[in-house]
């Protein structure tokens, strides 16, 4: 009976968090309410401060959290593929997110970063700032065992999470993966490109 108990208990805060995660991505920080959270996830209201003491903030912080680590565990896992296998792997995953949201669905670290309110916990821009950190130095790894040097590495991987954090913000706004799509062409032109030249040299122009 205990264990059954402590697996409703779980299964009840888990959906709340889902469900946070959900609205986050959609409306941003400001527009996750508890309200909307009860009434998505059908939990119970004494359920909040029950499983969320701290009330309204940390629940976004907790599924800001959440939601963040389901595409740092699948950036971490592709890592020893190298920076072009995860900047795919990062693509086909926010096509299917996209797809399945009906385009409604953003990315929750972005959401967390610029659309919080001024009544939000500051905590929450801090906890956003950490999770693109990780992925850039994830990406960054990744393009370290490419051959490319550390400092080369690291902006290659600002410059990756910056387009494609762009590109899914325009599909949402398009109803359409073609950003995605354009974007992905284009890193992964700049990347041959750094490689070509890091093997032949710049070339030069006719004279």
């Amino acid at each position: 009976m205990a264990a059954a108990t402590a697996s409703a208990k779980g299964s009840t805060r888990r959906r709340m968090l889902v469900t946070a995660a959900e609205v986050l991505r959609e409306r941003g920080a400001a527009g996750v309410t508890i309200d909307e959270v009860l009434a998505r996830s059908g939990a119970p209201r004494g359920s909040v401060y029950y499983h969320f003491p701290d009330g309204r903030a940390q629940l976004i912080t907790e599924a800001l959290q959440f939601a963040g680590d389901s595409i740092t565990s699948l950036i971490d896992a592709a890592v020893h593929r190298g920076g072009a296998a995860l900047v795919s792997e990062f693509v086909a995953f926010w096509e299917r997110t996209l797809a399945d949201s009906d385009f409604a669905a953003g990315c929750p670290v972005v959401a967390a970063a610029i659309g919080s309110s001024p009544d939000d916990d500051p905590a929450l821009r801090t906890t956003a700032g950490e999770i693109f950190g990780h992925w850039r130095a994830a990406l960054g790894r990744a393009f370290v065992a490419d051959g490319f040097d550390e400092s080369e590495a690291r902006s290659l991987a600002v410059t990756c999470i910056a387009s494609l954090e762009g590109a899914v913000v325009l599909c949402r706004a398009g109803g359409s993966v073609a950003p995605l799509h354009d974007v992905a062409d284009q890193i992964e032109f700049l990347v041959k490109s750094r490689e070509f030249i890091k093997r032949y040299g710049m070339p030069h122009k006719p004279s």
